[in-house]
């Protein structure tokens, strides 16, 4: 049976390889403290990746009341009201969340909420959930959260072009957002939807969101066909290696849920029950 190690290694020759005959483009490989692969589109654009990452591990916080700094405080149903994101971001205020997800709509209101607390980040989502938005339009969507206040975006790939190796096209339609965030100085979290893709298409999704500059690779939208796992974090973060951050989200519910995920190799957490997560660890503490 394939090891991960080689199921990394083969699906990366694969993945550079179609992009090279797909787009134009010229692959080249150099080799430092393992194989890099460097791709250059025809129009200059540069997008590299590692071939062969160093595993890592992500250190689980020593105390547990730190566990509130790892959660992304979400809110992403379509129904949440006005009411309930006030809520969310006096909760944010309260237990000093990473930051406070939320729908584009809301993102406004976030910002000014908690435009005088330095330590929780204002985190919205684009082509959420389905992801089959033109890149134009994420590009947009993700120039008007920034002007309204978001500093991370969690964007959805294109997960039809995924599965139909149109790899060109996610590596295109990912840089796009990569290039408005990072402009700006936000971050960039790349939802991959790992539930609804083989293990070939994760691996090739984590390289792709790599290749495209995104700071985070994301295992779920929470809307999809399941949510993170302790397996795709961890692969996701061998592929990925000590460089890219990882976000685990959807269905984690529990301090020791989370706790899981981290030693798994997340280094963020997605989850609507955050308070519920300190809560719990605040007893163990």
């Amino acid at each position: 049976m394939e090891t991960s190690e080689q199921l990394i290694a083969r699906v990366t020759r694969e993945v550079l390889a179609a992009l090279e005959a797909e787009g134009g483009m010229e692959t080249i490989v150099s080799e430092s403290h393992g194989l890099r692969a460097q791709t250059v589109f025809a129009d200059g654009d540069v997008l590299t990746a590692r071939v062969a990452p160093a595993e890592t591990e992500a250190e689980a916080p020593t105390d547990p009341k730190d566990i509130a700094r790892w959660i992304d405080h979400t809110l992403l149903k379509p129904e949440a009201t006005t009411q309930q994101i006030v809520q969310l971001c006096n909760e944010a205020r309260e237990y000093h969340f990473a930051s406070v997800c939320i729908n584009p709509w809301y993102v406004r209101l976030a910002a000014d909420l908690l435009s005088d607390v330095d330590d929780v980040e204002v985190c919205t989502v684009v082509g959420f959930p389905l992801g089959a938005t033109l890149p134009q339009v994420k590009a947009y969507e993700t120039w008007q959260a920034i002007a309204d206040g978001a500093t991370e975006i969690d964007m959805v790939i294109n997960i039809g072009a995924l599965k139909s190796k149109r790899y060109d096209a996610v590596a295109r339609d990912i840089h796009a957002v990569v290039q408005v965030a990072h402009a700006a100085n936000a971050i960039v979290k790349v939802i991959i939807e790992a539930a609804a893709l083989t293990q070939e298409e994760k691996v090739a999704a984590c390289l792709l969101a790599q290749q495209a500059g995104a700071d985070f690779v994301k295992t779920s939208t929470g809307f999809g066909p399941g949510g993170a796992t302790e397996e795709d974090v961890a692969l996701m973060r061998a592929v990925v290696g000590p460089e890219m951050g990882v976000k685990a989200a959807g269905g984690i519910r529990s301090y020791a849920k989370a706790l899981a995920m981290i030693e798994a190799g997340a280094n963020r957490i997605g989850a609507s029950a955050g308070v519920k997560i300190v809560a719990e660890a605040r007893q163990q503490a």
